[in-house]
């Protein structure tokens, strides 16, 4: 594809009407990212917060596309640095794991929109964000806690979770916390996320797919006509009253 050609088809798709959806959803994305969060301190340690804050972005994937999803989850993670107590590094995490859920989700419903692909495509986001917390606990973030905040004292981590895990010591540390505390907890959070896509999306369509249409031009020979009207009814107006 031609470099002219692509922006074309981007100015064609990126219209006033799809700006203003990734804006508004970007900002609902982040209140819920900053305030309607909470966390299950008898089933999790009490630092992993089930929030929703992916559900405005995967509405925007879903009717927007993947792109317009991914940009929500990027829009919300900058707003909220200036707001950030992780020195911006759970703010990454999330954005990362944000677009590893929705653009995932996003490009197998394109594929084909379909009731199947939406339970596809949400299911298979839901797992590679899963996989990727693991992963991303394991080598980034768990690791910059504990040499940040802890000085590299790792028992604090381990005192933290040993709570709810109580045969857990630092040799086992990441066995427990992996596979007892982040893999679940990523599954329940955005297994209601996906669930509560799949009921509301539909239902939210027509407004998801609202465009500003444009204004109909005026034929030719109906603007001059309107235009020769206009100007007589000036003139009757201004001419002196004759008694």
């Amino acid at each position: 594809m031609k470099a002219k050609e692509f922006f074309t088809r981007v100015r064609k798709k990126v219209t006033a009407a799809y700006l203003t959806k990734v804006a508004v959803l970007s900002a609902v994305s982040f209140v819920l990212y900053m305030f309607a969060k909470f966390n299950l301190p008898f089933m999790f340690p009490s630092f992993l917060d089930v929030q929703f804050s992916e559900l405005p972005a995967i509405l925007a994937g879903f009717s927007l596309g993947p792109v317009a999803g991914g940009l929500v989850i990027v829009i919300k993670c900058l707003i909220k640095f200036p707001f950030s107590s992780t020195a911006f590094v759970g703010e990454i995490t999330d954005m990362v794991l944000g677009i590893l859920y929705v653009v995932p989700a996003s490009i197998v419903y394109q594929i084909k929109k379909t009731r199947k692909n939406a339970v596809l495509g949400l299911l298979t986001g839901t797992l590679v964000a899963t996989f990727a917390a693991m992963l991303l606990n394991r080598f980034v973030s768990v690791p910059f806690y504990v040499e940040f905040f802890f000085k590299g004292n790792f028992d604090v981590i381990v005192n933290m979770c040993s709570v709810l895990y109580k045969d857990m010591t630092r040799d086992t540390f990441y066995w427990y916390y992996l596979f007892a505390a982040v893999l679940p907890f990523n599954l329940l959070r955005l297994g209601l996320v996906s669930g509560v896509t799949f009921l509301v999306y539909k239902r939210l369509s027509k407004i998801l797919h609202w465009e500003i249409k444009p204004r109909k031009k005026t034929p030719p020979e109906e603007a001059t006509e309107e235009s020769a009207s206009e100007e007589a009814q000036e003139a009757e107006s201004q001419e002196p009253n004759k008694e």
